[in-house]
């Protein structure tokens, strides 16, 4: 089973954090590594992401020391990656629990390089 990779590119997402967070730590697929970054968030995500840390080792997070953008944020998370494969996951979103299972087996049942998934869009 190979490590997958899912960046977090973080920026004042602290009322959506916990439930995106949520999402990827109870993945049927374990074999993740967190990687998060904060970029000079001014709400309480910096504090989330510290409580998720503790409370799950595959969760690293890295902290920009001055604003950037989200690219920049993935670009830095892909720099620490150690995974396979690499997914992106914004702050403000959440996946099915069996989303990186599913992507997994469709990039080695197909030999690809790439896999995109569809999406949904919910207003509150």
């Amino acid at each position: 089973m190979c490590k997958v990779s899912v960046i977090i590119p973080v920026y004042n997402v602290e009322q959506y954090l916990s439930r995106s967070l949520d999402s990827i730590i109870s993945q049927t697929y374990k074999n993740l590594e967190i990687i998060c970054i904060n970029d000079c968030s001014t709400d309480g995500s910096a504090e989330v992401l510290e409580q998720y840390r503790e409370l799950d080792e595959r969760i690293m997070v890295y902290n920009n020391t001055e604003k950037q953008t989200a690219s920049y944020s993935r670009n830095l998370g892909i720099e620490k990656s150690t995974g396979k494969y690499i997914m992106f996951v914004d702050g403000d979103d959440y996946i099915a629990s069996n989303y990186v299972e599913s992507m997994v087996k469709h990039i080695s049942s197909k030999c690809a390089e790439v896999v995109i998934s569809d999406y949904y869009t919910l207003n509150f």
